[in-house]
């Protein structure tokens, strides 16, 4: 395996990224987890410096006028979501592949940028009342802001063709078996 390669997972909220991007690291030895910024606040057990680098917008908008992100996008107003160039240059210094779990214009952006490193990934949801009900089921967010993703989550399935691949994610252990396969055969 050669370091350098950028492994991105796109899906709407709720789709089960997070959770195929946990089982990746458990599977994978020689790939580490990019750490994005966020201007959100941090949910219940979330730590700064391992889930995301929790800044405030003006923090964020800082770093945007200073070109310190490789990509990043204000997802919703005033909620921001990047990656920073010192968080690639520190895991490409530990000789890694990196994991990205990245909203999907992000990872368009990531891939056009790195278009021969990177096998991009768009993780489909069986449908979107079952996203809406894996939503619900966190009891994180409220009911607004549950359809705000719904009605976000409409738009973004339609670039899922600008991915190399497209898994949906209707059966959690054949999702995971389908992602493995294709990152040990692009890495």
């Amino acid at each position: 395996m050669k370091a350098g390669k950028l492994i991105v997972i796109s899906a709407p909220s709720g789709s089960g990224k997070t959770t195929l991007c946990d089982f990746l690291l458990k599977k994978i030895d020689h790939l580490n987890f990019s750490i994005s910024a966020t201007s959100r606040n941090p949910r219940a057990n979330e730590i700064n410096g391992k889930h995301y680098y929790f800044l405030s917008s003006l923090e964020f908008k800082n770093k945007i006028k200073k070109n310190e992100f490789i990509e990043y996008e204000q997802v919703y107003e005033n909620l921001f979501y990047g990656t920073l160039n010192s968080e690639l240059k520190r895991l490409w210094s530990l000789n890694k592949n990196i994991l990205f779990d990245l909203d999907v214009k992000g990872g368009i952006n990531l891939k056009k940028k790195f278009p021969e490193n990177t096998l991009s990934i768009f993780i489909k949801p069986p449908s979107l009342q079952i996203l809406e009900q894996r939503l619900e089921l966190r009891n994180s967010e409220s009911k607004t802001i549950i359809q705000s993703r719904i009605n976000k989550a409409k738009k973004e399935i339609l670039f899922s063709e600008k991915f190399d691949i497209v898994i949906t994610n209707d059966n959690l252990e054949e999702a995971k078996k389908q992602l493995l396969k294709s990152v040990l055969n692009f890495i």
